[in-house]
C-alpha cells in the first residue's frame, strides 16, 4: 500500500491530496480494527504462529467480534459495498500505474486475506457473517454495475466495474467450499488481468486525447485499428465471453451461488448483463462515430506486447482453467483439514 500511496502522491492528479487523505483514513481505520482483533486473539495464546492462532477455539460471541475486525479491514481494501467510497476517486486521481497496482494487486490481497486469515481464525462466526457478506457483495454487483453504466469518465467507469466484479468474488468466498474457492481463484486471476488491460486502454485514450470524457471521444477505430482490435479483445474478456478466463470464473461462482440460494444466484447473474452494457457502451462511444481529432497515434510495439501477453494468459486460462484448480487444490485441502482438526467448521 505504501508504494502505491507514494506513486499517487507524487504523480497523481491535482486533487490527489484530498483523495489520498480519504484513502489513508479508510485504510488506517480498517488496519486498526484488524490490529484489535489480533490483540484479542493474543489473550488466548502467547504464540502468534499461524497454526497456533487457528487452533484457538473461540466462543461464538468472541469469534463474531474478532471476525468483525478482520472483515472491516478487508471490506475496505476490496472494496465491498458500502465501504467502497474511497475507491473511484482514488483510482481516478492516481496515475495509471498506481491504478493498475490497486486494482490488480491490493484488492486481491484483501480477498486472499478473507480466505487465509479472516475465516480460519474465527470459523465459529462464519455462519453469522455468511449472509451479511453475500448480501453486501450482491448489492455491490448491482449498485456498481448501474453506476458504471451512467459514468461519463472512462476511468471511473472501469473503477465501478471493478467494484461490481469483486463483490461477486467476495460473495463466492463466503460459501467456503472447495468448488467455490477454486472458482474464486480463477476469477481473481481473471480480474487482475482484465483490469490491467482495461486501465491500459483508458491510459492510451487519455494520453493521446488529453481527456477521459467519453463524450469527447469517438472515431478512434478509424485512426488506430490496432488499438481498436486489442481494446475489443480485452472488452470481450471483461464481459466473460466463452474461451476467456472470465467466462469460467464467473459462471462457476454463479453456479455455486445458485446452489446456495437461487434468488441470490439470479441477482448475482445480473453482473453479466450490466458488464456487457457498460463495457460495450464505453467501447462504442470511444471507438465508433465521427473522429473528433485529426490524428491518433496507433499502438507502439511495447503496448501491443502488453495487450498480447494479457490476451494469451486470459485465453489460456479460459481454455484450460484446470491449471489454476490443480495449483490451489492441495492448499485448499490443507486449509480445510487444518480448520477441521482445530475447530468444528465443516466446509
Amino acid at each position: 500500500m505504501i508504494p502505491i500511496f507514494l506513486i499517487a502522491l507524487w504523480y497523481g492528479a491535482p486533487e490527489r491530496k484530498a483523495v489520498l487523505t480519504k484513502f489513508f483514513i479508510y485504510t488506517f481505520v480498517g488496519s486498526l480494527a484488524m490490529l484489535l482483533s489480533l490483540m484479542a486473539l493474543g489473550t488466548y495464546t502467547t504464540d502468534f504462529s499461524y497454526q497456533s492462532l487457528i487452533a484457538i477455539e473461540l466462543s461464538t460471541k468472541a469469534a463474531f467480534w474478532i471476525m468483525s475486525g478482520f472483515f472491516l479491514a478487508f471490506a475496505i481494501k476490496i472494496p465491498l459495498f458500502p465501504f467502497h467510497t474511497w475507491q473511484p476517486s482514488t483510482y481516478t486521481a492516481a496515475p495509471m500505474a498506481g491504478t493498475m497496482l490497486l486494482s490488480a494487486l491490493m484488492l486481491k490481497m484483501a480477498l486472499f486475506g478473507i480466505i487465509k486469515w479472516m475465516i480460519p481464525l474465527a470459523p465459529e462466526a462464519l455462519n453469522d457473517f455468511k449472509c451479511i457478506i453475500i448480501t453486501l457483495g450482491i448489492i455491490g454487483v448491482v449498485y456498481a454495475g448501474i453506476i458504471a453504466i451512467k459514468q461519463s469518465d472512462i476511468k471511473r467507469l472501469f473503477a465501478f466495474s471493478s467494484i461490481s466484479h469483486v463483490g461477486l468474488i467476495a460473495a463466492g468466498i463466503m460459501l467456503f467450499d472447495k468448488d467455490a474457492l477454486s472458482a474464486v481463484f480463477i476469477q481473481m486471476a481473471n480480474h487482475s488481468l482484465v483490469a490491467v488491460g482495461l486501465f491500459l486502454a483508458a491510459d492510451v485514450l487519455e494520453s493521446r486525447l488529453g481527456t477521459r470524457k467519453l463524450a469527447e471521444m469517438g472515431g478512434v477505430a478509424k485512426l488506430a485499428p490496432k488499438f481498436a482490435f486489442w481494446f475489443a479483445v480485452i472488452g470481450f474478456a471483461s464481459v466473460s465471453v466463452p474461451f476467456t478466463s472470465g467466462f469460467i470464473g464467473e459462471f462457476l461462482i454463479l453456479k455455486s451461488l445458485y446452489g446456495y440460494n437461487w434468488i441470490v444466484g439470479l441477482i448475482a447473474g445480473t453482473t453479466l448483463v450490466f458488464g456487457a452494457v457498460y463495457t460495450l457502451r464505453a467501447y462504442q462511444l470511444s471507438m465508433f462515430g465521427a473522429p473528433k481529432m485529426e490524428n491518433f497515434k496507433d499502438l507502439t510495439w511495447n503496448e501491443i506486447a502488453a495487450f498480447f501477453i494479457l490476451t494469451v494468459i486470459i485465453v489460456g486460462l479460459g481454455v484450460y482453467p484446470q491449471v489454476v484448480i490443480d495449483f490451489v487444490g492441495p492448499s485448499l485441502d490443507n486449509l480445510f483439514s487444518t480448520i477441521q482438526a482445530s475447530n468444528t467448521l465443516v466446509p
